[in-house]
């Protein structure tokens, strides 16, 4: 059974979709990052790069939820597009930039517009500016299909789907206005019973919720260079 190791944020809840929709067997295993428990060694151990998510599939180790979604593609063929290269291209080239645009930009937004201390008005910027305009690609690309590769879901929606749902706690609260397709995705997936179970995964632990000085130690350990060099 797939062991699925899990927080409730957005990176972790792309897979808890996929796990959902498939119907595959699994054990959710908590982790509460607010408490630091993504660096024990037992964590580390499946992921090395101490982020949620991680899964075990029996003996095979996968962390990185882009990667964890190709895996489980390929290991179900479910919700996976036609096997053309024309295709498999589109398949790619969008779960990449969810990987490498989408992700990284939201998450960092996030940490400079709520978490960072100041200065920061440089970051902020930076980071908004680049969520906005990968966020629009989406919205733009969305305006002409009904999904991210066209006329059927797949999980590269579900990727989407699991940043969109913060799309206003990363761009502000009239960001929908702005993006009306990214929400159209985000309002049909969420109607799906397979997403509902996957939010309501969070309600089975207690996961803690306040960012306090503890929390900052384990989240932004970065944060201590700045204390050891007196600044």
């Amino acid at each position: 059974m797939i062991q699925f190791h899990f927080h409730p944020s957005p990176n972790p809840l792309k897979i808890a979709l996929y796990l959902e929709e498939t119907g595959l067997p699994y054990e959710l295993v908590p982790v509460d990052t607010r408490k630091g428990e993504q660096h024990s060694e037992a964590f580390k151990a499946i992921n090395p790069n101490a982020k949620t998510p991680a899964m075990l599939d029996g003996e095979t180790r996968v962390f990185d939820s882009n990667a964890m979604l190709l895996y489980l593609a390929e290991k179900t063929g479910r919700f996976v597009p036609q096997d053309t290269p024309a295709a498999r291209a589109e398949m790619y080239s969008w779960l990449m930039f969810v990987a490498s645009g989408i992700g990284p930009y939201c998450g960092q937004a996030v940490h400079f517009k709520h978490f960072a201390p100041e200065p920061k008005a440089y970051a902020v910027n930076r980071y908004d500016f680049e969520a906005w305009r990968h966020w629009t690609i989406v919205n733009d690309h969305l305006a002409t299909r009904a999904w991210m590769l066209g006329d059927e879901y797949t999980f590269v929606d579900m990727a989407v789907w699991g940043w969109a749902r913060v799309v206003p706690f990363v761009l502000g609260g009239d960001a929908w206005e702005k993006l009306p397709h990214v929400k159209r995705l985000l309002d049909e997936i969420n109607a799906r019973p397979a997403a509902q179970r996957a939010e309501a995964l969070k309600t089975r632990f207690q996961f803690k919720a306040e960012v306090d000085e503890d929390a900052r130690k384990v989240l932004f350990p970065q944060n201590a260079r700045l204390v050891d060099a007196g600044g």
